[in-house]
């Protein structure tokens, strides 16, 4: 199946191509018709599934066809959970978008950064590409309306309301017309997607790309026994023997990210974190740093994930487990994308012994355990 069977016109098959996408993922292949068809849809995939361009290409589809007109109002709404997931889909839209004839105006909107900026980008979009605290704030100061949306998209839903939006999310839904679209997207499927599912969306059309192992036999995965005051050093020993020149590494918190930054930067290895507590101008600037080959290691926190998206990443590194094995498998899925293999190295103390057996039996996968006593850490 190409993408020209899939209602797409011309210029956005083109724009596909230039892109190097050779064939629509099993999620767009679905979601892409029913879009164009105006449905309601029910997502259930994981970040690097393919899902932004399965409905980022429909709705431009859907532009191109009406000629839409220049207004003051917002035709399509996608609400997500973090400033660099909006930034990344906002990129996105206009990346495909460039190939159209008429131009479709999007813009990303999200807190961290001043409002009256945005206030003044938003006079004419299309789409708005927001985080659901910051979309609120510009709407109490009439800077934009919702009751215009025709097609309101949900991208990572699950994480929305892990993070504390559903006050937030309910108040943007109070605003919204009745009569829409609405595409939701989802990582899971909890009790909590289930009641949107049942208040917000019309007869959808459940698609499911549920089987996250499957990409798992794209990743090398490695672990290392260590005591915890050898962790730093193992880390810089693996980076430094490895000649690693692109490694994202998981830590747990915000004070843990900027301790392992402090010691790789001691150690001449070229490093920055990124976390809520960093201004967006420096997590933009780090992410575009890291994406751009000229930072050898990202730390981040659990919390951006979802937003970092690197198409051939070759390494992640788990500094410390996550809480839950979803999580684990969202981390080391940042590598071995779009069907290029990658490797996933976690150090693991005594403590982490236990939960890391979870791990592996959650995931269906057991991962091969080296003993890192007796390696020289000297000098590292």
């Amino acid at each position: 199946m190409s993408f020209s069977t899939l209602g797409l016109s011309k210029p956005l098959v083109d724009a596909v191509a230039e892109q190097q996408y050779t064939k629509p993922y099993p999620i767009q292949q679905d979601a892409i018709p029913a879009v164009l068809q105006g449905k309601d849809i029910l997502g259930i995939a994981k970040t690097g599934s393919g899902k932004t361009a399965s409905f980022v290409l429909p709705i431009l589809e859907l532009f191109h066809r009406a000629k839409a007109v220049k207004t003051k109002r917002v035709n399509v709404l996608v609400l997500v959970p973090t400033r660099e997931l909006a930034a990344q889909v906002t990129e996105v839209f206009q990346t495909f978008g460039a190939a159209l004839p008429n131009p479709v105006k999007t813009v990303a909107v999200y807190g961290g950064v001043a409002i009256n900026p945005q206030m003044i980008a938003v006079h004419g979009a299309e789409i708005v590409v927001a985080t659901p605290g910051r979309l609120l704030d510009l709407v109490s100061s009439n800077a934009l309306r919702l009751s215009d949306v025709e097609i309101l998209v949900l991208d990572e839903a699950d994480k929305m309301l892990e993070l504390g939006f559903a006050d937030e999310m309910d108040r943007v839904f109070d605003l919204l017309p009745a009569k829409r679209q609405t595409v939701l997207f989802s990582a899971t499927l909890g009790d909590a997607i289930e009641e949107i599912n049942q208040n917000l969306l019309r007869n959808p059309v459940k698609i499911e790309v549920i089987n996250e192992t499957e990409n798992l036999d794209l990743i090398k995965q490695t672990a290392y026994r260590v005591d915890a005051e050898r962790k730093g050093p193992l880390l810089r020993y693996l980076i430094k023997t490895g000649k690693m020149q692109q490694v994202l590494v998981f830590v747990s918190s915000v004070r843990t990210a900027d301790n392992v930054v402090v010691k790789l930067t001691k150690n001449g290895i070229r490093a920055a974190a990124i976390h809520s507590k960093k201004t967006q101008g420096a997590r933009t600037e780090a992410l575009a740093t890291f994406k751009g080959g000229k930072l050898t290691v990202l730390v981040a926190t659990d919390l951006i994930a979802r937003g970092i998206d690197i198409q051939f990443l070759p390494y992640v590194i788990n500094f410390e487990l996550p809480r839950s094995p979803k999580d684990y498998i969202h981390r080391i899925g940042r590598t071995g994308r779009a069907e290029a293999s990658g490797e996933a190295i976690s150090l693991i103390t005594p403590d982490d012994e236990h939960h890391f057996k979870i791990i592996q039996k959650k995931m269906g996968k057991r991962v091969e355990m080296i003993d890192s006593a007796e390696l020289d850490l000297t000098g590292y």
